[in-house]
């Protein structure tokens, strides 16, 4: 299977083929809407606004399965985005990345980028020291950590990157611009 062969929801319950991103690049990110991490979508909608005419999608998907830091209905959600980093590109269906009810997306995009470590910064040495506490093994397999883990696709379809939350906004938009 491809990236192409999957598909998202949206809050309204229409789904989303990836295929019909095909020949784009395309950012596919976990979010949260209280998190430490939630002002990375002031990053992701300045990459947004900037490349979206050349080819890039953000593929926004909300999930609450890291400290309950989503609780809201999609619709809160949406409301929350909008209002406070007047993001345009759309979210999807609040829905799990990891477990047995994780979205299929998420088992392939895991298996195509593992986990490589949160790297030495004071929020990668921190979130490592919380999660050593509640899963001892984490380095060894390619679940998502946290919220704001990004999985960039280039325009062929390949899974070129991961980059987890303590990653550098600059690196991810690095990256995608050296694909658009």
């Amino acid at each position: 299977m491809s990236i192409y062969d999957y598909k998202v929801t949206k809050p309204d319950g229409t789904e989303i083929s990836l295929g019909d991103y095909e020949g784009k690049v395309m950012i596919i990110v976990n979010t949260a809407t209280g998190c430490g991490f939630t002002p990375h979508y002031k990053d992701l909608e300045a990459m947004y606004e900037e490349f979206h005419d050349k080819g890039l999608e953000i593929i926004d998907i909300p999930c609450n399965q890291f400290a309950g830091q989503t609780p809201g209905t999609d619709d809160e959600i949406h409301e929350f985005c909008t209002l406070k980093y007047n993001t345009q590109f759309p979210q999807m269906k609040k829905s799990d990345v990891n477990g047995e009810n994780a979205l299929p997306l998420y088992a392939y995009l895991k298996s195509q980028q593992g986990f490589k470590g949160f790297g030495m910064s004071p929020a990668g040495i921190a979130i490592a020291a919380m999660l050593k506490k509640t899963d001892k093994d984490y380095k060894n397999n390619p679940d998502i950590k946290w919220n704001f883990t990004k999985f960039i696709v280039d325009r062929q379809g390949n899974v070129v990157a991961r980059f987890e939350p303590t990653a550098n906004m600059k690196e991810v938009r690095t990256c995608v611009e050296k694909l658009i």
